[in-house]
């Protein structure tokens, strides 16, 4: 699936990112989900399991930088920095952001 984005904002003081995309699919992802499910090496583990990163309910984007046409880097509050998130990275996690965070506090 190939999706470009059209318009990219961050909401109530970086607490989340709207993201609106040339399907006309419109997403409101929350930066918890963004910095917990980070495609960063710090979470996705180096070739070892996910880590479960913890205590991120109040994080908020500092910063959106945009990497090339494919994705963008987002710079939290509490300064993690190295996830890219692509197109698609980011339709999926606004499409199914309920399940993902529902599958996050479980596992904590």
């Amino acid at each position: 699936m190939k999706c470009w984005p059209l318009s990219l904002e961050k909401l109530d003081n970086g607490k989340n990112l709207k993201i609106i995309f040339d399907d006309k699919a419109e997403f409101v992802i929350c930066s918890e989900l963004l910095r917990v499910e980070s495609p960063s090496a710090e979470v996705r583990g180096h070739s070892g399991p996910k880590k479960i990163i913890r205590n991120k309910k109040d994080i908020t984007i500092k910063k959106i930088e945009q990497i090339g046409n494919y994705a963008i880097r987002l710079i939290f509050s509490d300064d993690h920095s190295s996830g890219i998130y692509s197109w698609e990275l980011l339709y999926n996690y606004g499409k199914n952001q309920k399940i993902l965070l529902e599958q996050y506090y479980n596992s904590l």
